[in-house]
């Protein structure tokens, strides 16, 4: 199976193999070693010197923390969103009682700088910004250091950034951009199954939560700074997933992050070139667009549902389709962690395969 949606990932076998070791004592020596070896890593590869932090969630688990530990009901909150992962940090702000005002730029645009730059000079008492640096719905790449530029370089505001599918696929300068808070989750670039997601928490946030009014149990980031101090998780990890997670670490670091962000960008253009060579339009400009996933348009008369089905059953290529207001309109090849070109090659060669029985007549046929 060829397994190409942006989320989850294929995971090498070695790493499978990693998570089928003995448990072990998650209070015990063994479990300190590896807890501090990998946040020490972890915090290597969002380029931080910030608390880092391992959570047993997935992404949005971290996207929740990042706002429940820095905020407070009535907060005013600025959220920037280019699509469906935008708008999720934007509602978990809102259901934990933020005021959140909603800066929504075109689905297949990025976030523009001077955009938020108006938006902050016209809402002065805003507290925090919100932003997704890479949009998986509509496949956009933000351009999160210019953005990061105007939040925190002119403004000082808090930014929250949801780097779910960014993090060790696209460069993250998490201190050198003053980002806040990073939320980032396993199942994306980093070669593993879903299960742990990753949070970075600098001073200025840590000051935030000291004024945080918003309730806080599970995801409250005391508990983890504290625990971590005597090398412990505050409640029960997924203990199979931290053996993955150290291994997974030490294949990146090993290879070099700035090889890891070229093998992505490598093989996004190749995915890209080779959409465009089979006369189908991309969704996202190619100025913004991402290197773990591309969109393609659906051309009209063709059913995406049936073309996905056909892809899979006859090919064993896994795409995704378009969420919510994209359904039916777009797929997304998706080309984070480890992927090569052949297999690329076959997502593509399978696409090319459906595309002339994928029509609407015929899926109304079936």
């Amino acid at each position: 199976m060829n397994l190409r949606t942006p989320g989850p990932i294929p995971v090498p076998d070695d790493i499978l193999e990693e998570m089928a070791g003995p448990m072990i004592n998650h209070r015990g020596p063994e479990f300190a070693e590896i807890l501090h070896r990998t946040t020490d890593r972890l915090k290597q590869v969002f380029e931080t010197a910030n608390d880092t932090y391992i959570l047993t969630s997935s992404g949005s688990g971290a996207m929740e923390a990042a706002i429940a530990n820095t905020l407070s009901p009535g907060d005013k909150v600025l959220s920037a969103s280019v699509g469906v992962f935008g708008d999720r940090f934007a509602d978990i702000a809102e259901i934990y009682g933020a005021e959140v005002t909603r800066l929504e730029f075109p689905w297949g645009e990025a976030i523009d700088p001077d955009t938020v730059r108006m938006a902050l000079d016209e809402e002065p008492d805003v507290k925090a910004v919100l932003v997704t640096h890479n949009e998986t719905s509509t496949a956009v790449a933000n351009d999160l250091g210019a953005v990061a530029a105007v939040v925190k370089g002119e403004f000082d505001k808090l930014l929250l950034v949801d780097g779910i599918s960014s993090a060790c696929s696209l460069p993250l300068s998490t201190d050198a951009w003053g980002c806040d808070v990073v939320a980032a989750a396993s199942q994306k670039g980093w070669m593993l199954p879903p299960g742990l997601a990753f949070i970075t928490f600098s001073e200025s946030a840590w000051r935030a939560y000291g004024d945080s009014k918003m309730p806080k149990f599970y995801f409250d980031l005391a508990q983890y700074k504290r625990y971590l101090e005597i090398g412990q998780p505050p409640y029960t990890p997924a203990v199979s997933l931290m053996f993955a997670l150290d291994l997974a670490l030490g294949r990146l670091l090993e290879e070099g992050m700035g090889a890891v962000f070229e093998r992505h960008a490598s093989i996004g253009r190749l995915t890209r070139s080779g959409v465009k060579r089979l006369g189908l339009d991309l969704f996202a400009s190619e100025k913004f667009a991402s290197d773990t996933v591309t969109a393609v348009r659906v051309p009209d008369g063709v059913d995406s549902g049936k073309l996905i089905a056909l892809a899979q059953s006859e090919h064993g290529v896994v795409l995704a389709g378009g969420q919510q207001r994209l359904s039916g309109q777009i797929i997304r090849i998706g080309h984070m962690g480890y992927c090569t070109a052949e297999e690329i090659e076959e997502a593509l060669h399978a696409i090319e395969s459906a595309l002339p029985r994928a029509t609407l007549e015929s899926a109304a046929a079936c």
